[in-house]
């Protein structure tokens, strides 16, 4: 069956995740993504759960699962981008692909002769795509940029930190994971620019701005309103129907019910509460909300007489809109997100069939599709050099004698 990247070649020039991510997205959709490494270090997230010291760091003797998360659907290829014949075969791919991808800083990149300026020269219909750390204007648009220092910046980390708490970093690279969504958002909206004028053109997608997205609803009260944002605490919030309550199985259910009085029957039925429907302290959104701290106390002690899989059948019963709070162990197994693969699963050479993180989209007529694993370090490096560029083995022979693969 058809991808709806099907015939797009990405040049994949990226490291970390942000990057990686973005093409990896792409690879989903059907594109032919090329990762070009460098010849000695590679991608440097291919040993970032070593280098960070996790406990599990022992068993990774053949694959690191942070580089295999973001870098499947790719082939590899090494290159030293320091010599003329390195860069040379960029400008040959460039000149044979759609995409060019990377995350480095433009210093680095003008340096190496891989700046948009003089790719563009091989392939006017080149998009060219940088994945920055705080975009491509303003003061600190060259200044590094990682992952938790976007989080910080943004305001977005405190949004998770209760008032008079320590700062807890977030897992699972938000901001980079974020910052991938945009840029391959980025690139496809380039791609349909391109399919209409014949035009390419450079795009910046960042860390920053794809998190500014994300915490675009609070920023936007304050700016619109001067409403800074507010930790909600779970004893004193607006609406008692937009809550977590804990269930004597220690579970907690987050309830959410908005608009609150369209609901408020169908909840006091469905926790045998019905005598709270008519009751005045509670028979409408302003009466519930200067009355909350008596409902939560009512509602944490309904809650804590059953397990929570008995109030999620009777919730459900009502049509309500509920979820038990899940670990990511658990999501890992929920038919919800298997039946729409969010979470799929995936034959790995190494490991076996694992679950894997799916895909956001879901398309009837060109699916997604998980079509390899991510590459070893430089696996296809002869393959694209023959089968791209018309390399003979004499002339691959060469490149290696010279250290340029």
């Amino acid at each position: 069956m058809a991808m709806a990247l099907e015939g797009i070649r990405v040049l994949d020039w990226t490291q970390f995740q942000q990057g990686p991510v973005s093409t990896m997205l792409l690879g989903d959709l059907g594109a032919d993504v090329i990762k070009i490494e460098d010849r000695v270090t590679g991608d440097r997230g291919r040993g970032v759960m070593r280098v960070g010291g996790s406990s599990v760091a022992e068993s990774l003797t053949q694959r690191d699962p942070y580089f295999e998360i973001g870098n499947r659907n790719k082939r590899s290829i090494t290159l030293d981008l320091k010599k003329d014949r390195g860069k040379e075969i960029v400008y040959k791919l460039v000149e044979k692909s759609d995409v060019f991808v990377h995350n480095f800083r433009s210093d680095t990149v003008e340096r190496l002769g891989l700046d948009y300026k003089t790719l563009s020269k091989h392939s006017r219909r080149l998009i060219y795509a940088q994945a920055s750390g705080w975009g491509s204007k303003g003061p600190d648009k060259d200044a590094p940029g990682f992952d938790s220092a976007g989080l910080a910046r943004s305001g977005f980390w405190t949004l998770l930190t209760e008032p008079g708490r320590d700062p807890q970093y977030p897992q699972g690279g938000i901001a980079d994971q974020m910052g991938a969504m945009t840029m391959a958002f980025g690139v496809l909206a380039a791609l349909v620019h391109r399919e209409r004028t014949g035009m390419g053109q450079k795009v910046d997608a960042s860390i920053l701005g794809g998190i500014s997205f994300l915490v675009a609803y609070p920023l936007t009260f304050y700016t619109m309103c001067g409403i800074p944002p507010l930790f909600v605490n779970r004893d004193t919030p607006w609406n008692p129907l937009y809550n977590q309550y804990k269930c004597s199985d220690g579970r907690w259910i987050a309830v959410i019910l908005v608009p609150p009085d369209q609901y408020w029957p169908a909840f006091c039925k469905a926790m045998g509460l019905q005598e709270l429907e008519t009751d005045p302290r509670f028979d409408s959104i302003d009466t519930r909300q200067n009355n909350s701290q008596e409902l939560i106390r009512i509602l944490d002690e309904r809650f804590a007489t059953r397990p929570s899989q008995e109030w999620a059948k009777m919730l459900r019963q009502h049509d309500l809109v509920f979820s038990i709070i899940n670990t990511v162990e658990e999501f890992a197994n929920d038919p919800q997100s298997l039946a729409n693969e969010y979470v799929t699963e995936f034959d790995h050479p190494v490991w076996g069939r694992i679950k894997v993180a799916g895909f956001p989209v879901d398309y009837s007529k060109t699916p997604c599709s998980i079509r390899r694993e991510a590459p070893e370090f430089g696996q296809h490096t002869e393959e694209v050099l023959r089968d791209v560029l018309g390399y003979t083995w004499e002339g691959i022979s060469q490149l290696k004698d010279e250290e340029v693969i």
